[in-house]
């Protein structure tokens, strides 16, 4: 359905030191990196689509977080959940909800909730059983 999701940053060197632990922990890997942009983008594991890029906005602006917007990261497991949001906490992140059960919204749904250091609120959930 998405060919990709990009979100603005303000600093590249912090935004990669948040990132970059953060899609390892659940599997994405770096597809490009190009500082002097500044962008990178990272993709799941033996698919070229969807990207996630962070970059500088293009229109030279400060970046902005949307009210009402997130990224939802899709984890294979239900640790690469809690790692993935320990990662982003120790690396700048501040928490909008600890990784948990949500049965509200289906009974296998396990999810955090956090802020990267833009203020982007993003999500990483598992919608398989414990395992």
């Amino acid at each position: 359905m998405f060919s990709h999701v990009t979100l603005g940053i303000s600093d590249f060197s912090r935004a990669m030191a948040f990132y970059t632990p953060v899609m390892e922990a659940l599997g994405h890997g770096l597809r490009f990196c190009e500082a002097e942009v500044p962008w990178a983008g990272w993709q799941s594991a033996g698919a070229q689509r969807p990207l996630f890029v962070i970059t500088a906005p293009f229109d030279g602006r400060a970046p902005a977080a949307g009210n009402g917007a997130m990224v939802a990261f899709n984890a294979a497991e239900r640790r690469a959940v809690t790692r993935a949001y320990d990662l982003a906490l120790a690396n700048g992140g501040t928490c909008e909800g600890p990784p948990g059960l949500r049965p509200q919204y289906h009974k296998d749904y396990f999810g955090a909730y956090l802020r990267d250091p833009d203020g982007n609120k993003l999500c990483f959930v598992c919608h398989a059983p414990e395992q």
